[in-house]
């Protein structure tokens, strides 16, 4: 493991699932025409749905399958028994679980991993349209931890019950409010500090840092991130404050329209190099690569292909493969 390791770069991880394909598809196209001076970049998919992703293997991307970075005890239910379009896991240990948990593991559990020290956390409906060079966020600088201060009110829904799961897994005092929110896009992890939080989760809770958050339930990995990172000065000298994002988000429930998302990216600052609109928003891939394509023209010059991996793709996935618990 440690020959494999870079100690100046930087691994970009998405997790994603057969039903954001198209939107992954449109980030992975962003990340080879825009994003430079990263290592690889990690799609992270269902066993099941790996053939699906298959065609995103190659140069510096790789496609790893879910159960490489989850316990053996740690079961998904068959693909048909779903809720609100969410699938299960299963365990004898906990209550099940669903997918938009197990994302958050796999986040968790990829940045352990990954032969990079330093991690960016992309969500598959993360696209870029301006050029972002990830080399400033290398070994010789200081992390950005995004915080928004004080931003989360004590009954702020799902947001307030986050923080105080994050600060009972974490054997932190009650929190106080208004909190920090640490949620964005466009998020960059350290390595040493994500392995002394899963430490610190084991710790407090005397379980496998994967069952703590099974059982916790109402959990975020940023906010966790955040509030461990907070709390601890040796972790937090590593780390450098800030509130500006690189990704303009909409969060709203209502579907973009084409006119307001050019609009939108049209005004956007140059701070901005990227765009997110929430799934659940449904805003149409089609329309959001047609503003793309409308604003950057397909005949531009295409970016140069990726160079390959550094390492063999059976080696990385051998280092980073999760002895069963």
């Amino acid at each position: 493991m440690r020959k494999l390791r870079d100690m100046t770069s930087v691994g970009l991880i998405t997790p994603t699932y057969w039903r954001d394909l198209e939107r992954c598809a449109l980030l992975c196209e962003s990340v080879d025409r825009y994003v430079t001076s990263f290592a690889r970049h990690y799609l992270i998919v269902a066993d099941e749905d790996m053939p699906l992703f298959a065609r995103f293997n190659g140069g510096r991307r790789l496609v790893l399958p879910v159960s490489a970075f989850l316990p053996s005890w740690l079961k998904p239910l068959p693909g048909f028994i779903e809720r609100k379009h969410r699938r299960y896991w299963w365990s004898f240990r906990t209550k099940p679980v669903n997918g938009w948990h197990i994302q958050q593991f796999v986040k968790i559990a990829a940045a352990c991993a990954i032969p990079e020290d330093r991690a960016c956390m992309l969500d598959s409906d993360v696209v870029f349209f301006r050029r972002f060079d990830v080399s400033r966020f290398g070994q010789a600088d200081l992390m950005p931890l995004y915080v928004r201060p004080g931003d989360i009110a004590a009954d702020a829904p799902l947001h307030a019950s986050w923080v105080r799961s994050s600060h009972r897994l974490l054997g932190l005092n009650a929190p106080s409010f208004p909190a920090d929110d640490f949620i964005g896009h466009i998020i960059f992890w350290n390595q040493r500090s994500v392995r002394a939080m899963t430490a610190r989760i084991e710790t407090v809770t005397g379980l496998d840092w994967i069952e703590a958050l099974c059982r916790a339930r109402a959990i975020s990995e940023y906010m966790l991130y955040g509030a461990f990172v907070r709390n601890n000065p040796d972790f937090l000298r590593d780390h450098r404050l800030t509130d500006e994002s690189s990704c303009l988000s909409y969060w709203e429930d209502e579907p973009l329209g084409e006119a307001a998302l050019e609009s939108m990216i049209r005004a956007a600052g140059d701070k901005y190099a990227a765009f997110s609109a929430q799934s659940f928003s449904n805003t149409p891939v089609s329309s959001i690569r047609s503003v793309l394509d409308r604003l950057q023209g397909r005949a531009d010059e295409q970016s140069a292909p990726l160079a390959p991996a550094p390492t063999g793709e059976a080696q990385i996935k051998k280092s980073m493969s999760r002895s069963p618990s």
